[in-house]
């Protein structure tokens, strides 16, 4: 690489002007460092992001903002996001959840922000396990304690359950919603992993703003921008440039060159080591394959008006819960999530969103939906809608009647909005939790460093900022 000027020298470059990256941007931005984020789509957001079509937004992922906190909490991720990039927590203005299920066939637990509720409806349907589930709450590990050399983050979740709970079904339905919000791992969890989610889901739990994901995004940039930080769209990295066992800059995707002291990726650990010009060949296997298709359904009344008051419903159709890539099919909807933005306890001087909304999510084989020509595309993705639909109105009332829109998007759209690889929205299954790669300069943050989530990954990018790039290296 050729020397730059010192107008394209920075402290740091950021790759990824998703939550993780912006948040690490910010940090960074507070302590005067010159930082650039360097986006190669056209949005920011990553996976997290929105669109507008037919007059109405989208988000592209949230269902809700896990880790919930209440005004005034001190203690938990959501705090510690406010006070580390001197937000208010006005600024993000939670609503919390009405409540939310976990349905398998023949039985339900109901929980919502306040665990006590849980632990009564595993009293109540699984007599006998509640002393085994408080157990294992006071079994998780704090997070303080995610250590990637301690052995216990790396033991099965599933075996740890079962020194705890004896029975099967109420293992598999307490793993159902903690997966799908976060699991790159097929069939099972790294018990690290099942603690941040246990925590996320059901100590803390959920809440979204009211006007969704943009507020946020919107927020993080202002705030970013503000310190004087750059944000450059449609500026992918094309390659790391290593001299001497350091990183010494970057090259994006037009040939422009620009130099930095350390970089910060959020792009995913296989997809950073695949950047860097000192590596010939990455273990592309290694990548995750756990990818999603969203049905998305805009109503003509509010799901209240028909019965469904859940926040999120997640299902299963049988007592074994399906957490693997479907291999012979596009899509796999015997398990899957139904959320409602309505279903949120909103300020009275909010008001009701203007649209009443379903949004269904299940899993899906990037690579099949990728060899589709266009024609067949634009028709599966009609089909498979139909698919979720039916699939989902099995466990909360038939809404296909009020249906006056859809829309979907498939694990092409999230490559394309994530980059990916096989649109994997939890990154690889093996986590380099303290975010180090080969290179003494150049760090990990977001989905491959383990947290995950809005508040996850914000977290993520303060902690590795913090942790990696206000040091000397």
């Amino acid at each position: 690489m050729s020397a730059s000027t010192d107008g394209n020298h920075y402290d740091t470059i950021i790759i990824g002007a998703g939550m993780s990256g912006l948040a690490a941007g910010i940090r960074l931005a507070h302590f005067d460092q010159r930082v650039c984020v360097l986006e190669r789509h056209y949005t920011i957001g990553g996976l997290n992001s929105f669109y507008r079509m037919g007059g109405r937004d989208y988000d592209v992922g949230l269902h809700a903002m896990t880790n919930f906190a209440r005004r005034g909490q001190k203690k938990g991720p959501l705090a510690k996001l406010i006070r580390q990039l001197r937000f208010r927590w006005e600024d993000f203005k939670l609503a919390e959840q009405i409540g939310s299920s976990i349905r398998f066939p023949g039985v339900s637990l109901d929980f919502t922000n306040d665990i006590e509720l849980l632990e009564s409806q595993i009293a109540a349907e699984f007599p006998g396990q509640a002393d085994g589930f408080r157990m294992l709450c006071d079994s998780l590990l704090d997070y303080s304690d995610m250590d990637g050399d301690d052995p216990r983050f790396m033991r099965s979740a599933r075996e740890v359950m079962a020194e705890h709970i004896t029975e099967p079904l109420l293992i598999e339905m307490l793993l159902c919603p903690l997966m799908w919000y976060g699991n790159a791992r097929e069939n099972d969890m790294d018990f690290g992993q099942f603690c941040i989610m246990f925590r996320a889901c059901y100590l803390e739990g959920f809440g979204r703003p009211y006007k969704g994901v943009r507020m946020i995004l919107k927020n993080l940039v202002r705030k970013f921008r503000g310190l004087g930080g750059e944000l450059k769209l449609r500026s992918g990295v094309s390659s790391i440039h290593v001299d001497n066992d350091r990183a010494v800059g970057v090259v994006l995707d037009n040939g422009t060159e620009l130099t930095a002291d350390r970089i910060l990726s959020s792009a995913g650990n296989i997809e950073t080591l695949r950047m860097c010009d000192d590596i010939t060949e990455v273990d592309v296997a290694a990548a995750g394959k756990l990818s999603f298709i969203e049905s998305i359904s805009i109503l003509d009344r509010m799901p209240q008006k028909f019965g469904f008051d859940r926040t999120i419903v997640f299902y299963n159709d049988s007592e074994t819960f399906h957490w693997k890539r479907p291999e012979d099919q596009l899509c796999d909807s015997r398990t899957g999530v139904i959320c409602s933005p309505n279903n949120y306890i909103y300020d009275e001087d909010e008001g009701e969103l203007p649209d009443g909304v379903i949004r269904i999510t299940t899993l899906a084989n990037h690579d099949h939906w990728c060899d589709l020509s266009d024609d067949r595309y634009r028709g599966e993705k009609v089909r498979q809608y139909d698919d979720a639909v039916a699939s989902s109105v099995r466990f909360m009332p038939d809404f296909r009647q009020y249906v006056i829109d859809t829309d979907v998007f498939t694990p092409k759209t999230i490559r394309r909005f994530t980059w990916h690889d096989n649109g994997a929205v939890y990154g690889a299954p093996d986590k380099q939790l303290d975010g180090t790669t080969h290179l003494p300069n150049v760090f990990l943050c977001g989905t491959d460093q383990g947290f995950v989530g809005i508040v996850g990954a914000i977290v993520s990018g303060i902690s590795m900022a913090n942790r990696h790039c206000l040091q000397p290296t």
